[in-house]
């Protein structure tokens, strides 16, 4: 048999241990017994060592002595060191060196046992068990799919389908990652088919659920209404997996609470993000600011510009007009830099919003880098790099800054994104517009099944652009392409992440609710 592990046990009373090192050798590990500190010291600079079990009282070196000189040479080799001495001052300086774990003579076999456990095989048991618990989880979740009534199943179906991809990210998929994949596209095709029945019926009844425009009304409102502060962080395309993913990192300073809501159809950011802070569904917002409409698309650039504005109407028209309001938006590093200096000037603002479009820039630089798509191979890849930035880039020390301020924090976004794997064919003139996984213009045309129709864009609340305006909207894995150089973009845009689609990745919007924990 392999042997799990070797384990170097240094103790200068080594022979009263001969039962403890014959019990972890019957366990399958290979355990090399010293008595001092020097010796141990010699063996972890000649033999591949995994472990090194470590008495503190020992003659000659002493156990932190002979730690600390390990680790000068070997600073990843986990060490465990055992003492009947209990001195706080002693367990701070060995945490302080860097000791895997500290066990309190006398011990008994199975102490050591699961302390060995824990540090050589703790993540194969773990991996293990998640296979295995996914695996039992599977039928139920195939059920859950196949019978979902209502946005709150789906919900349901997309938290527990985001748990196990980030179990899987940490903890491997034991081969299970297909299976997982291909779960997640039988939940879409269902959820396509839901969104097809019943988006438009809910957008002319009260029983609908909670949509992009109810974001500030159904969240931030009663906080303010209760004079608390309030600081909105919403990430452009932050899907419900990537929160997720974050959330041992903001778990550090915050208290979670995380719901969904719906993101309005196309699921990009002219209209959902201006829904959100208008309080107003696109056709909407076209009838009541028809004044600044046509500068507002003008251009790609222009669509959001006037947030802060639809923001501040949004909350006088819900009685706050006392309110302190500053919108913030982040688009490049620098600028994110320079709001980490400032954030303290904003301590008093009663509604404080932050723009942050990092998350929307990463998706959409890939498909133009190989460089990046090669860093950033799949989904995974994606989720861990929204990650890394995080806890390496001006964000985090942000939201620890906010954290003690005792300001309720909402991380949301506008929309997620999806990997588009098919390329659809469509035709237009040159007024169509450029999206990948929507259009509007003239009687454009796509595909049977390929996605959605919208013929008529007012019982959809979307607005119409002249009079013969009509709307394709992708479902599944589809993207649209013109017949021009079709090839060229077929290849650009396949397997890149996009929205303006149907999908539970795009429609399916994480909002947490955080409180600092030292506010």
């Amino acid at each position: 048999m392999d042997s799990k592990g070797h384990i170097l046990w240094a103790d200068d009373e080594i022979e009263m241990l001969k039962p403890h090192i014959l019990y972890l050798e019957n366990k399958g590990y290979e355990v090399t017994p010293v008595k001092t500190g020097e010796d141990a010291i010699h063996l972890c600079d000649e033999q591949n060592i995994d472990l090194v079990l470590l008495d503190e009282m020992m003659t000659g070196l002493d156990g932190l002595t002979t730690l600390k000189k390990i680790k000068d040479k070997h600073s990843t080799l986990p060490i465990i060191m055992i003492t009947k001495n209990e001195e706080e001052w002693l367990m701070e300086e060995a945490i302080a060196a860097q000791i895997t774990n500290y066990l309190t003579k006398p011990v008994n076999p199975s102490q050591i046992l699961i302390a060995c456990k824990n540090v050589l095989e703790s993540r194969k048991i773990q991996s293990d068990w998640v296979a295995k618990d996914y695996l039992q989880s599977f039928q139920n979740i195939a059920e859950q799919i196949d019978q979902a009534s209502s946005i709150e199943d789906w919900y349901s179906i997309t938290d527990k389908l985001t748990d196990w991809l980030i179990k899987f990210d940490n903890l491997g998929d034991q081969g299970l990652g297909q299976l997982l994949e291909e779960q997640w596209k039988e939940a879409n095709q269902h959820f396509t088919k839901f969104i097809e029945t019943h988006y438009e019926d809910w957008l002319h009844t009260e029983e609908k659920p909670l949509m992009s425009p109810d974001v500030i009304p159904s969240w931030m409102l009663k906080n303010l209404q209760s004079d608390e502060k309030v600081v909105l962080v919403l990430m452009d395309c932050l899907r419900a997996d990537h929160l997720k993913a974050m959330t041992n990192q903001l778990a550090n300073v915050f208290h979670i609470n995380t719901e969904y809501y719906l993101s309005i159809l196309p699921t990009a950011t002219p209209y959902s993000r201006n829904a959100i802070f208008s309080g107003y569904y696109p056709n909407q917002l076209q009838k009541e600011y028809s004044d600044i409409w046509q500068k507002m698309w003008q251009d790609e650039y222009s669509m959001n510009r006037f947030e802060d504005q639809f923001l501040r109407d949004q909350l006088n028209r819900l009685g706050l007009e006392s309110k302190s309001v500053h919108y913030h938006k982040v688009i490049t590093y620098e600028e994110g830099n320079k709001l980490e200096a400032r954030i303290g000037e904003f301590k008093e603002v009663d509604f404080l919003a932050l723009v942050i479009n990092f998350v929307d820039i990463l998706g959409h630089s890939r498909s133009e880098s190989d460089i990046l798509q090669e860093m950033l191979p799949d989904e995974s890849a994606y989720r861990k790099a929204v990650c890394a930035w995080v806890e390496n880039a001006w964000l985090m020390n942000v939201l620890e800054e906010i954290s003690t301020w005792g300001h309720t924090v909402f991380i949301t976004s506008d929309h997620g994104s999806t990997m588009v794997t098919k390329p659809v064919q469509i035709k237009g003139d040159r007024d169509t517009s450029t999206g990948i996984r929507y259009k509007y213009g003239k009687n454009i045309k796509m595909p049977d099944k390929t996605g959605l129709t919208i013929p008529d864009p007012e019982r959809f609340f979307l607005p119409k652009h002249d009079t013969n305006t009509n709307y394709l909207i992708a479902k599944s894995g589809n993207f649209f392409i013109y017949p021009n150089e079709y090839h060229k973009f077929a290849n650009r845009y396949k397997n890149s992440f996009q929205h303006g689609g149907i999908s539970l990745e795009e429609m399916v919007v994480p909002i947490a609710e955080l409180k600092g924990k030292n506010g």
